[in-house]
């Protein structure tokens, strides 16, 4: 079967030319606008001898470029390797080997580490965004929209390798998960669909783009439902309220670090009666940060889950008048779920069943390139196996309790470090929290949480742990409380626990 996701901007374009796609703090363009770009970059690639199939490496930011090369990508019949605009030399590098990439396309201000980075890549071309071509070799990524646009879509099979989108590595070096045209496709068509589709939405993208939850839920429904999108390059909550206000921005997706920092800020300058509804992943979001922001901005936050070799979302709570807080919701249509024990047995219903979540579906990774060894664990027994734990309860609702790699056994007993999160975030001083543990040669580990304080206030580590031992089960309560100035994050916002757990 022939499918391009690409076909979703043309149709996009074809049902409304002369609408609003693209809003940026610099300016506006429409669907026309950028079916036309795309095209012309399409051209320009295969000018240059790009064939089906070849990989495209893209190191941007939420910027114009990023959605003009991504459709231009698809429409040649290439592939996407979306990379983080804050990778080094030596990180550039080995995705660019793993993934067999022909070309990169990167700000020009990252050409210094590009440059070592291709020091030892044969055959990789260079493409610069901004305003000077950084060094002799590059190519001005305006020179590849000098070719006329000609219309064409190429055509690739439904289960061609859209876009190689490579995992945060938080168990190794990152792995590119295969997504295929028609993955993507499901995902943003059916996700999307949980928050309601009216013509006149403008969802926020400050999630970046090279990252699934901002390349699927945000930039792919968006095209999918010929709605319109307002992006910033970076999450800034200022930046944020003011979008909001001008370009009357109806649905936010955002990640809990987000939300924490709007539901603090004071958002009385700005008109954010626009907003109707909000979407939360990446990670668990703590009840007393989600109460914090509905009741300042009047909407309701519908919590998800997904992961890259999902295409992003993979459950959803089913609406504002359904959801259940503190639940991923539900599977999304087409997506079967299981909660299974350490044998991949299914775990009965119940808050008492906790397993592994795994999954099985349309919009599932076709594995990971050029790893057939990983591939096949993690699909061991016809299911990828996720590595996140939770429970069903009777209802079909889905609730996380955390990563498999986050579990703390103190002393035989299970640590859940989301419950002891969820606890500190109740602290009137505590702005946000991680728990994690580290190794204890008499109980094997122990729990340590790691917090950040809330402006103008004051706490000491002991008086934390005293506060926290008399609101939760002795093994459960952290033995140490470090306090420092920021948690670390990724690139989505997500509190990195692994730089925690490095620097223990």
């Amino acid at each position: 079967m022939s499918f391009n996701l690409a076909i979703m901007l043309r149709e996009s374009r074809n049902a409304a030319p002369a609408k609003k796609f693209l809003c940026f703090p610099e300016g506006t363009l429409t669907y026309a606008e950028v079916d036309t770009l795309s095209g012309r970059f399409a051209a320009g690639l295969r000018k240059r001898g790009l064939a089906p199939g070849d990989k495209i490496a893209v190191q941007l930011s939420n910027v114009p470029q990023f959605v003009i090369a991504y459709f231009g990508i698809l429409k040649a019949g290439l592939a996407m390797v979306p990379l983080n605009p804050l990778l080094k030399s030596a990180e550039i590098a080995y995705h660019l080997e793993d993934s067999d990439a022909r070309m990169i396309i990167a700000h020009a201000q990252l050409a210094d580490e590009v440059n070592a980075a291709l020091k030892g890549a044969s055959g990789v071309s260079a493409v610069a965004v901004g305003d000077a071509t950084p060094t002799s070799g590059w190519i001005a990524f305006d020179e590849l929209l000098d070719a006329p646009d000609d219309g064409d879509i190429r055509p690739t099979f439904a289960d061609d390798t859209a876009v190689l989108l490579y995992t945060s590595g938080t168990t190794g070096r990152p792995k590119g998960a295969e997504l295929s045209h028609f993955q993507l496709y499901m995902n943003c068509t059916l996700a999307a669909e949980r928050f309601g589709l009216d013509e006149n939405d403008v969802t926020l993208a400050v999630l970046p783009f090279f990252h699934v939850y901002g390349l699927s839920s945000v930039l792919n429904a968006v095209v999918r439902h010929t709605r319109c999108v307002s992006a910033l390059p970076r999450f800034d909550v200022e930046a944020v309220l003011a979008a909001i206000e001008r370009d009357r921005i109806t649905i936010l997706a955002g990640v809990p670090t987000m939300y924490h920092a709007l539901a603090a800020a004071d958002s009385t300058r700005y008109d954010t009666s626009s907003l109707r509804i909000a979407s939360s992943g990446g990670a668990a979001i703590p009840e007393p940060v989600l109460r914090a922001f509905e009741a300042k901005y009047g909407i309701p936050i519908l919590e998800g889950y997904g992961l890259s070799e999902s295409a992003s979302t993979a459950t959803v709570n089913p609406s504002p008048d359904e959801r259940k807080v503190l639940s991923i919701g539900k599977p999304i249509w087409g997506i079967q779920l299981r909660i299974v024990d350490e044998n991949d047995r299914p775990l009965p219903s119940g808050a008492d069943h906790v397993g592994e979540i795994v999954l099985r579906g349309h919009n599932i990774t076709k594995g990971y390139y050029k790893r057939p060894e990983e591939t096949a664990r993690a699909f061991r027994g016809g299911w990828f196996h996720t590595g996140d734990l939770g429970y069903q309860d009777d209802d079909g609702f889905v609730f996380v309790v955390d990563r498999k790699t986050d579990l703390i056994n103190r002393g035989g007993y299970n640590v859940y470090p989301r419950e002891v999160e969820e606890l500190l975030y109740l602290h009137p001083a505590i702005s946000e929290a991680a728990v994690i543990g580290r190794p204890d040669d008499r109980l094997g580990e122990e729990v340590v949480a790691v917090v950040s304080l809330k402006p103008g206030a004051s706490a000491q580590g002991e008086d934390i742990v005293a506060w926290a031992k008399k609101r939760i089960a002795a093994y459960k309560y952290p033995r140490e409380v470090r306090i420092v100035a920021e948690l670390p994050k990724g690139p989505t916002g997500k509190i990195a626990k692994r730089l925690l757990r490095d620097a223990r």
